[in-house]
């Protein structure tokens, strides 16, 4: 995840600050008790209701992940209300996401989880978070337009290359392993998250901004004194290792997914939006910082 200042890379002496982003807090007491609270009902709410996990339904969260990564870009320019702003940094907006998000969910789930049509889990899911996704994403591009212009170039760049790189990738290892087969397309989704927040990271170092976490900020810095390409710069090292290191949960927790469907793409689900959120609130940043 990137910052627009270069000078805001923070180096801890521990193995957590070397995982930890910069920025990373809790929000003041208030705040978090009642951000639990909205968790906590989310969480029962799906206990009680026990939704069935299918790759429709992670595909469904996609654009919700958007919503918390575009929310962190605004929260990162300032351009929130004072009032909802301890809510907004990380990580508390993508509990405050998840709270959302996991509420729809419960209210969807008792009907069909295995196709689009409407009513459906997928198709309500997909519904509410693509406008949702829509009004956050039109909001932050409204403001950046407001506060001196947009940049369009670059993201749009990389997400074409993510989209194009991602499959790709994923073709190839789904004819050449069953395991990753079983994966479905959260599968894909996976790949896609982790490539494009390796490539959106990697546009972001020729642009000017700075990876918040230490250890990517490491392994950019190697990439760099080895070698800098067009368009991924420094970073084309840390792209590298995200889409290997993608591919291979992919084949790994397809394995599982073959044997338990709801925990493994649940879990596959999870992995993407580690990918996915991110990659999101670069483009995002890039467009109106």
């Amino acid at each position: 995840m990137l910052v627009a200042d270069r000078n805001a890379f923070r180096t801890g002496a521990t193995s957590a600050a070397m995982v930890l982003p910069s920025g990373f807090a809790l929000p003041p007491l208030p705040y978090l008790l009642a951000l639990l609270a909205g968790v906590a009902v989310a969480g029962a709410a799906l206990y009680r209701t026990r939704p069935r996990v299918t790759p429709r339904v992670v595909l469904a969260f996609t654009p919700w992940m958007v919503v918390g990564a575009s929310l962190y870009a605004l929260f990162q320019i300032e351009a929130v209300p004072a009032a909802v702003r301890p809510l907004l940094g990380t990580p508390a907006v993508y509990l405050a996401t998840f709270a959302v998000a996991g509420l729809v969910w419960a209210a969807a789930s008792p009907f069909g989880a295995d196709e689009w049509d409407l009513p459906s889990t997928p198709g309500l899911l997909l519904l509410i978070g693509t406008l949702t996704a829509g009004g956050v994403v039109g909001s932050a591009l409204r403001i950046g337009l407001n506060r001196g212009g947009l940049l369009l170039g670059p993201p749009l760049a990389a997400l074409v290359a993510s989209l194009v790189v991602a499959t790709g990738v994923w073709l190839l290892t789904v004819t050449n392993s069953e395991d990753a087969s079983a994966a479905s397309s959260v599968g894909w989704l996976v790949l896609l998250g982790h490539t494009l927040d390796g490539i959106s990271t990697a546009v972001g170092s020729t642009l000017g901004f700075g990876e918040q976490t230490p250890l990517s900020r490491l392994i950019i810095e190697l990439g760099g004194e080895l070698v800098s390409l067009p368009f991924l710069g420094p970073a084309w090292l840390f792209v590298v290792v995200k889409v290997a290191l993608a591919t291979f949960l992919v084949v790994f927790v397809g394995e599982y997914a073959a044997e338990e469907p709801q925990r493994g793409y649940l879990l596959l689900g999870g992995v993407a939006a580690v990918g996915l959120g991110p990659g999101a609130h670069n483009l995002v940043l890039f467009a109106i910082a």
